[in-house]
C-alpha cells in the first residue's frame, strides 16, 4: 500500500483586524462630461448625493457643499479631461484630492449607475482602499502640458513634412533620394523655388550646400518631372502649414523657456563634457543649461538621453524625486519593472504591465539608441540583446537608464561614464567568478590557461 504524504503544517496567517474609518470626512465624485455626481457620508446631510452640472458655477457650489458637509478627503476617477478644472477648484480651496485609477473600483458587481459609483468611492475611501496617483506640483504641470503641446506640434509638422513629400513622389522629383533631409537648409531652398515658379534643374541644384554629398548633376537630374498644376498646388499648401507650424513651434519653445526660468534653483551652467551633436528638433534656446539649473545634475552626460529626452522626463516627473522611496517605487511607476503574477508558489507571469507613461517611453526610445554607442551603457545594452529578445532588452536598458536619473536627482552627482572596455572587463571578472564557484563545488579548481606570446 502507497504510503501516504504527511500533512504539511501550514504557519496560520495573523488574524486581520475589522477595518476602520480612516477618513471619515471623505466624499466621492464621480466625473461626467456633463455632470458630476457627488456622495458624502449619510449622516453629514439629507440628501447624501447630488448632482452638479460641469459649469464653473456649479462647480463652485459643488465646493461649497463639501466644506459644509465637514469634507476633507476628496475621491474621483481620472475620467478624461474632465477631472482637471474640479480637481484644481478643490486643491485651490484646501481640499485633499486623490485621483484613483479607475480599474482599481470597477470590478464590483451591480454598479451599473453614476449614483452607485460615487457612493462606492466615498466608502473605500473613508476606510483608506483608495491611494492616489501621482501628481506634480502645479509649475511643473505647467511644463509638462507646454512639453505636450510641443510634442503635438511636431507630430502635426511631421504630417506635412510627409504631404509635401508625396507632392514631390507623384511629380517624379526625386529629391528625397538624393539629399537626406527635404525639409533641411538646401531642401527648403530649393522647394521655396520650386513654389515660386523656378523649373530648371541646373538653377535648382546650385541651391545646394557645400556639405551635400551628391553632386550637382545627380539633383539637376532628380529634378526633373512633370509639373503638374494640382500637385504643385499640394505642395505650396503643405509648405505653408510647414512654416505656420515651425513659428507655432518658436512660441511653444519661448513659453518652455520661461517656465523653465520659473523653476531655476540652482545657480551655474553644466560642467562641458564630451561633444554631443545637437538633438533633432530640439529648441533654439539652450535647453540642457536650463535644465541644469532646474535639476542641479546635467542628465545628458547619461549615454542614450538628449535634451528632449531630459526635457519629456523632467516634465512628467519633476526634479523632486521625495515622492518616491526608493527607485524601485520610481521604475515601478514608470511601468519598467518586471510583473509579479505568482500562483501557488509558482511565478506565472514576469512580464512588464502596459503602461502610456511618457516618460517611460522616452526612455526607451533612448535605451534603443544606444545600440551603436561605444559607452558602458552600450555594451551592457548588447550584452542585453545577445541573451534575450530585443524589446526586453529595450526594457531592461530604459530600466537601468530610469535607476540612473533617480540617483542623480536625490543625490545631486554627476554619471561618469567608464567606456565599454571597462563593462566588458567587469563582465569578464563576474563570468570567471562565477565558473570558480562553480569548480569548486565541484570539487575542482579553475586555473587560467595562459597562452604563449
Amino acid at each position: 500500500m502507497a504510503q501516504r504524504n504527511r500533512s504539511v503544517p501550514l504557519k496560520c496567517a495573523k488574524s486581520r483586524q475589522a477595518l476602520s474609518l480612516t477618513h471619515p470626512n471623505a466624499a466621492g465624485i464621480d466625473i461626467g462630461s456633463a455632470s458630476h455626481f457627488v456622495a458624502v457620508a449619510p449622516d453629514r446631510d439629507d440628501e447624501p448625493v447630488r448632482e452638479f452640472k460641469s459649469f464653473t458655477v456649479d462647480l463652485i457650489a459643488l465646493a461649497d457643499w463639501l466644506a459644509a458637509c465637514g469634507v476633507d478627503t476628496v475621491a474621483m476617477e481620472s475620467t478624461g479631461v474632465y477631472w482637471i478644472p474640479l480637481f484644481e477648484l478643490l486643491d485651490a480651496r484646501g481640499f485633499k484630492v486623490l485621483l484613483v485609477n479607475a480599474r482599481h473600483v470597477k470590478n464590483v458587481s451591480g454598479r451599473k449607475s453614476d449614483v452607485l459609483d460615487c457612493q462606492w468611492l466615498q466608502q473605500l475611501m473613508s476606510y483608506g482602499l483608495l491611494s492616489g496617483a501621482f501628481r506634480p506640483a502645479d509649475a511643473v504641470c505647467a511644463l509638462r502640458a507646454l512639453s505636450r503641446q510641443r510634442e503635438m506640434l511636431l507630430k502635426s509638422q511631421a504630417r506635412h513634412v510627409q504631404h509635401m513629400q508625396k507632392a514631390l513622389t507623384q511629380m517624379n522629383i526625386q529629391l528625397a533620394n538624393v539629399i537626406s533631409d527635404v525639409v533641411g537648409e538646401t531642401g527648403q531652398k530649393i522647394l521655396r523655388a520650386i513654389v515660386a515658379g523656378e523649373r530648371d534643374g541646373n538653377v535648382l541644384a546650385a541651391m545646394k550646400n557645400v556639405r551635400i554629398r551628391a553632386s550637382h548633376d545627380e539633383i539637376a537630374k532628380s529634378l526633373q518631372g512633370n509639373w503638374r498644376a494640382e500637385h504643385l498646388f499640394a505642395l505650396k499648401q503643405a509648405l505653408a502649414l510647414f512654416d505656420f507650424y515651425t513659428s507655432q513651434l518658436a512660441e511653444c519653445d519661448q513659453e518652455i523657456e520661461a517656465q523653465l526660468e520659473s523653476l531655476a534653483v540652482h545657480q551655474g551652467s553644466p560642467a562641458k563634457g564630451k561633444k554631443r551633436g545637437r538633438a533633432r528638433n530640439a529648441p533654439k534656446f539652450d535647453l540642457r543649461e536650463r535644465l541644469f539649473q532646474m535639476c542641479g545634475v546635467d542628465l545628458t552626460r547619461i549615454d542614450g538621453i538628449d535634451v528632449t529626452t531630459a526635457l519629456v522626463v523632467v516634465s512628467e516627473v519633476g526634479a523632486d524625486m521625495s515622492r518616491f522611496a526608493t527607485a524601485k517605487h520610481f521604475t515601478s511607476w514608470l511601468g519598467l519593472c518586471p510583473g509579479t503574477k505568482i500562483t501557488g508558489g509558482k511565478v506565472m507571469s514576469g512580464k512588464t504591465k502596459r503602461c502610456a507613461n511618457r516618460a517611460a517611453q522616452a526612455l526607451r526610445l533612448a535605451a534603443a539608441a544606444l545600440r551603436t554607442s561605444r559607452s558602458a551603457l552600450g555594451a551592457y545594452f548588447r550584452r542585453l540583446c545577445s541573451r534575450m529578445d530585443k524589446p526586453k532588452a529595450v526594457t531592461a536598458a530604459a530600466h537601468k537608464l530610469a535607476r540612473l536619473i533617480y540617483t542623480m536627482l536625490t543625490k545631486g552627482e554627476e554619471y561618469t561614464d567608464q567606456g565599454q572596455d571597462y563593462f566588458e572587463e567587469r563582465y569578464r571578472q563576474r563570468v570567471l567568478h562565477s565558473l570558480s564557484v562553480r569548480a569548486e563545488k565541484l570539487g575542482m579548481k579553475l586555473v587560467a590557461n595562459e597562452q604563449p606570446a
